[in-house]
């Protein structure tokens, strides 16, 4: 049998035919906040496997003993003539049955025009090179007779978007972009995610699915998406653009071919009203890297002495009032109120809610806060401003070192605790927040209208 052959009109595009089989979605990439990994083997091969399985089936390697996503149906879920199955489970897939008449296989980008694909074989397997959203047409002929068309159509079919375990703050900045996709495809569509969120999320979107990355059943999907950020993807497979260009939330609209315009979600804040009477803050000082942290050894205390003064209680909402790793641990702010501990994100949400304003850094609570429409201070200076969220409170000092993480010069690595790859282990190392000031921070602050008037703030409850 012979080779099937690939072509393309796509000069963007370098496809080459595949020996070997094409890897699972995402194989070997990590999604998670702050995580690496290697690309695909076959990044940017579009494959055509000749000569399927008897069975039909997409066959893939082993899954790694941990995967950011649960793995698509092993065979397309979609019924075509003649055999044929297809689906859009992580790019565009063909399953093309044993014929005694050669197929000719050609897949397209409906909104560019470009043939992604063009090839002839008597049976086996075809897997875009893409896996972000593509409208793509397929047409299969035999000969000069045309035996199969699909435009890509999600109208009133299951689509799952998933989205890694372990992070809050991303997740966050991701699902808008999910419930964008459903209003503009009118799909059937399922969200898989960690548990916890579901509990924040399923209220306020009584018509998404959402399940637990255990409870998704692959078989079922017309297509699914991956969001997460994938720093090896050099040749744009997993995504159109490199995340670190367009902000960390935000690539999750580029994913799915939604207006990227950023848009807080709605989340379940708990029963109760304000916690306490008095007019208060909320702060939270803790994050996973050290990088993260505001390592102005004065600033916490300062700042927290200055709230005070202005008749603020302050009250710390950190999971944990002691964090780090080795010699290097980082404490609950000296003359904060403790109200650290493993609560439930609502009753955090009610909390944040409620508050005047919160001051935080690049972390999942500042995300939190953004969420419930809470004003937002935020201290950083290893991320660049259009990492996040947009606010008018945001702190950094661009006269030192900074914004290494959107540096895609730079690959984070989560593993590294003390991670600053542009000056560590000397005495610049995390330059980018030792140099922001108190003073820096009490300035911004003061611009926050009504700062100091420290009178409690009215605010409606959450209707869902």
């Amino acid at each position: 049998m012979s080779a099937a052959t690939v072509r393309s009109q796509a000069t963007s595009t370098d496809l080459k035919l595949v020996a070997e089989p094409d890897p699972a979605p995402a194989a070997g990439v990590s999604a998670l906040d702050g995580a690496t990994g290697a690309s695909p083997k076959t990044a940017g091969a579009t494959s055509v496997h000749d000569s399927a399985p008897a069975s039909g089936a997409l066959s893939a390697p082993e899954a790694p003993a941990k995967h950011p996503y649960p793995w698509p149906a092993a065979t397309p879920t979609q019924k075509g003539p003649k055999g044929l199955r297809f689906d859009f489970n992580n790019g565009c897939r063909l399953s093309i049955p044993e014929s005694t008449h050669p197929w000719s296989v050609r897949v397209s980008d409906l909104d560019t025009g470009n043939i992604l694909i063009k090839a002839e074989l008597k049976s086996g397997n075809v897997m875009s090179n893409k896996r972000y959203f593509v409208r793509f047409r397929i047409e299969l002929a035999q000969g000069e007779q045309s035996v199969f068309c699909h435009d890509y159509l999600a109208r009133d079919h299951e689509v799952l978007i998933q989205f890694p375990v372990g992070t809050l703050g991303d997740l966050l900045g991701w699902f808008p972009y999910a419930v964008k996709f459903k209003e503009q495809h009118s799909c059937r569509l399922t969200c898989a995610m960690d548990k916890t969120l579901i509990e924040l999320f399923r209220e306020g979107y009584p018509d998404i699915n959402f399940v637990t990355h255990e409870e998704v059943k692959p078989e079922r999907y017309y297509a699914t998406y991956n969001i997460g950020l994938f720093f090896s993807d050099e040749k744009s497979i997993l995504q159109p653009c490199d995340f670190r260009h367009v902000g960390l939330h935000r690539t999750a609209g580029y994913i799915l071919g939604v207006d990227p315009a950023e848009v807080p979600p709605r989340v379940k804040v708990a029963d109760g009203g304000r916690p306490i009477a008095d007019p208060y803050v909320c702060i939270a000082a803790q994050s996973t890297t050290q990088a993260k942290y505001w390592n102005n050894p004065e600033g916490w205390r300062a700042v927290v002495a200055f709230l005070k003064e202005a008749g603020y209680r302050v009250v710390c909402i950190d999971q944990k009032p002691v964090n780090g790793q080795g010699l290097v641990w980082n404490h609950i702010p000296h003359g904060a109120e403790d109200q650290t501990g493993n609560h439930p994100l609502a009753e955090r949400a009610r909390w944040l809610k409620y508050a005047e304003f919160y001051v935080g850094l690049s972390s999942g609570l500042s995300w939190l806060a953004w969420a419930v429409g809470t004003r937002v201070v935020m201290i950083s200076g290893f991320t660049h401003p259009t990492n996040e969220f947009a606010t008018p409170f945001r702190v950094i000092n661009y006269h030192v070192c900074n914004s290494c993480w959107n540096d895609v010069r730079h690959r984070f690595d989560h593993k590294d605790f003390l991670w600053c790859p542009r000056h560590v282990n000397t005495p610049r190392q995390f330059e980018c927040t030792r140099a922001i000031t108190a003073d820096h921070v009490k300035a911004v602050i003061r611009t926050i209208p009504g700062f100091g008037s420290a009178r409690p703030k009215l605010a409606e409850n959450f209707e869902g």
